[in-house]
């Protein structure tokens, strides 16, 4: 008797203790994502601040600038044409990300819906490349490259970078989640696959293109050994080999290269608090548990 009195008491207490634990955890968590943010968010603080210091005061460690300058901005864009790096930049991140989005959200539908021989065997290879880094085929790419006559140009910087494994998965992934009944439909109504392709499916793929294009985008964007390799003429020059130019071999300005760092993340900042509901959105419909 007293026993089961002991295990009515237990029962009855165990949801207010869940109660009270629940509020404690989520303050913890709350407390622990708002260290990491600050942690993440000092560096560009600090890149910020400090491109409007002077070189004399750049490496002082204060975070507020005692002399407060705006030269830094105006040498980066008068000295050095660093217009015309941002401008090569975005069009190549621009074209890259247009063509990788439709080459791979047709290679990955084929992968997703079709029914030809090899296709698993197929993507198992395109899989297996995420396994091997940009260092490993870099000489044997440049060497295409060159028996191709595609070094110094944009041509040379762009198709190379057009093919991304991990876009035709995620892409695969999305559309193996997608009804299959649309589509049936579409096909009785005499729509062949390029219709439903094009008119059905990637209507319905919006969020994850969306996402995508912000990732091919800020990795083209962020480029540096393949244009190193791949170009020597200044006019090819992207935003990063840019920006490494304010570096020499005895000494490094640091006072341009965080003012010329800075107005090159401007553009990533912007498009990650612009698009940020389509990146969580493609995560959620991705596919992926």
């Amino acid at each position: 008797m007293a026993s089961d009195t002991m295990a009515a008491r237990a029962h009855t207490t165990t949801p207010t203790a869940d109660r009270r634990r629940a509020p404690s955890a989520r303050a913890g968590l709350t407390v622990l994502a708002v260290v990491l943010s600050l942690i993440s968010l000092f560096p560009v603080l600090w890149m910020v601040t400090s491109s409007f210091k002077t070189r004399a005061t750049v490496t002082d460690g204060r975070l507020i600038p005692r002399d407060f300058t705006f030269q830094n901005f105006v040498y980066v864009f008068t000295e050095v044409p660093f217009g015309r790096y941002l401008w090569n930049s975005f069009f190549i991140s621009s074209v890259i990300t247009v063509a990788a989005l439709f080459f791979h959200s047709m290679a990955a539908y084929a992968l997703a819906r079709l029914r030809f021989p090899g296709r698993e065997k197929l993507f198992g290879a395109i899989f297996a490349t995420l396994l091997v880094t940009a260092p490993v085929v870099l000489i044997p790419l440049f060497l295409v490259a060159r028996e191709l006559g595609l070094l110094d140009s944009y041509a040379g910087l762009i198709i190379p970078a057009i093919f991304n494994a991990f876009g035709i998965f995620l892409l695969r992934q999305f559309y193996l989640g997608l009804p299959k009944e649309l589509e049936e439909a579409a096909v009785v109504d005499g729509c062949g696959h390029w219709r439903v392709y094009w008119n059905i499916v990637l209507p319905m793929s919006r969020p994850i293109l969306s996402a995508l294009a912000i990732f091919f985008f800020l990795a083209n964007w962020n480029a540096f050994v393949w244009p190193l390799v791949a170009t020597s003429d200044q006019d090819l020059t992207v935003v990063q080999l840019g920006i490494s130019s304010f570096q020499t071999q005895y000494t490094s300005n640091w006072n341009y290269i965080l003012a010329a760092s800075t107005v090159a993340a401007l553009p990533m900042l912007i498009l990650f608090f612009v698009f940020q509901r389509q990146i969580v959105e493609s995560v959620k419909t991705s596919g992926l548990k």
